[in-house]
């Protein structure tokens, strides 16, 4: 696979970051991708047995996190293509559309299985659970599957950042509830004979699940929409563009976000009566110090004359 041509830079070792990071996102998008077939093919046996609407509300999102795995998994790869002619800035943004289609899709999930919870509350003759044994050994391992499983993203995403690790991770940290509540359903099915209390979990399991598709969706727009960078990125390069020997001020900072991606630009103010060689000599330093402390960024850095004009100096 043809990488993105950061992956191959040497500077400060940023290029084996970046690759490493590479690697690591595609081994949670692939850990994903199985965990969620095993899931699906557990549920889908325990709903058979018992009939549990929780069950069937967590076999729906574990389907749905199969297919978003999946299309995860696809994103990080195209993500990781290099620039071309009709993609000069790569091809990042895959991810966000990834993860927005990931919170819709998580949307359409909740409100199909929030209403047929409510469905089943209003009815008179709701039906009985069967195998409720069964279903809750189903149900524990899913939830060591699950555990497991975040854990690992969790890590990836402190490491690397990939928005659609993240996303993913939601999805499976947002199952852990609705399969200990699919658990607690079928207790009081089978020691009280409480039917509705599967209902009602369900539900809480499909609120709980819109307000992570929201969050999903609103970072995920966010960055398509050019929203700048986080506050702590965006201290970051402020810090060391400020403290930079030879820069005598700097303005017009601005970043944006694309999948993992940060793209900063600034314009530093320079002496101009030094060289051209010295000049560039200060950019390509505080290029390399910014990547250093931000291996995912896309840095362009633009030289003004201190005291020009047109470039007053200001410091934002």
């Amino acid at each position: 696979m043809e990488l993105h041509p950061a992956y191959g830079t040497g500077l400060h070792g940023t290029g084996a970051v970046v690759l490493n990071n590479l690697r690591l996102n595609l081994s949670a998008g692939g850990a994903s991708v199985l965990v969620a077939i095993l899931l699906v093919a557990l549920k889908l046996w325990a709903l058979g047995e018992t009939g549990s609407l929780s069950i069937a509300a967590s076999l729906t999102d574990s389907a749905l996190d199969l297919i978003v795995s999946l299309t995860g998994l696809l994103a990080i790869v195209y993500a990781a293509r290099p620039a071309d002619d009709d993609h000069a800035f790569g091809h990042s943004s895959a991810e966000d559309l990834a993860a927005l289609a990931q919170g819709i899709l998580v949307t359409v999930s909740a409100i199909v299985i929030g209403w047929s919870a409510i469905e089943r509350l209003l009815s008179d003759t709701p039906p009985p659970l069967e195998s409720e044994g069964a279903g809750m050994v189903v149900m524990g391992i899913s939830i060591a599957l699950t555990l497991a499983l975040v854990l690992w993203q969790r890590r990836v995403v402190l490491r690397t950042g990939n928005r659609v690790v993240a996303a993913d991770s939601l999805h499976y940290i947002a199952d852990l509830l609705p399969n200990l509540g699919a658990i607690v359903a079928l207790a009081a099915s089978s020691a009280f004979g409480l039917v509705a209390v599967d209902s009602v979990i369900a539900l809480a399991a499909a609120v709980l699940l819109l307000f992570g598709a929201w969050r999903i969706a609103k970072a995920a727009f966010d960055a398509l929409m050019d929203r700048r960078a986080d506050p702590e990125s965006i201290a970051k390069v402020e810090a060391i563009v400020a403290s930079w020997p030879g820069i005598l001020g700097y303005h017009d900072l601005k970043t944006r976000t694309a999948g993992n991606r940060i793209f900063v630009q600034v314009h530093i103010e320079l002496d101009g009566a030094q060289t051209l060689e010295k000049a560039h000599g200060i950019g390509a330093g505080l290029k390399h110090e910014i990547l250093r402390v931000m291996p995912n960024a896309d840095v362009l850095i633009h030289k003004d004359p201190a005291g020009d004009p047109l470039s007053p100096n200001r410091t934002t």
